[in-house]
């Protein structure tokens, strides 16, 4: 038997090439688009809305980065999560604001300690 030869191929799962493809990144228009949607759906109202809209662009964004990458970047999900949460943050500040409009929920603060 000759040692100059290589042995022959064993069972099992494939082996990983050596030294292939860099690891792919995380997209950060994706997790800006998540941060703001996470920030959006807080329930201040005042500020929180823009921070909702925000989230819904930067998903947006974040989906048109990792889609035009050609798989370089990840972190579809996390965008995708942005968009809904600047969604949904939207919806809640819209709601609140009617809910104000009407009178259902009074915002007029006063004084009545009687100082």
């Amino acid at each position: 038997m000759s040692y100059s030869e290589p042995p022959p191929p064993q069972y099992g799962a494939p082996q990983p090439p050596y030294g292939g493809a860099a690891p792919q990144k995380t997209s950060g228009m994706a997790i800006a688009g998540l941060v703001l949607g996470i920030v959006g759906v807080i329930p201040c109202f005042w500020g929180c809305l823009i921070f909702s809209i925000l989230g819904i662009v930067f998903g947006q964004l974040g989906k048109k980065d990792i889609r035009d990458s050609n798989g370089a970047k990840k972190g579809d999900g996390l965008a995708q999560w942005g968009f809904i949460l600047g969604v949904i943050g939207v919806a809640l500040g819209v709601l609140y604001w009617i809910l104000v409009a009407t009178g259902v929920i009074d915002i007029t603060y006063t004084n009545t300690s009687g100082d």
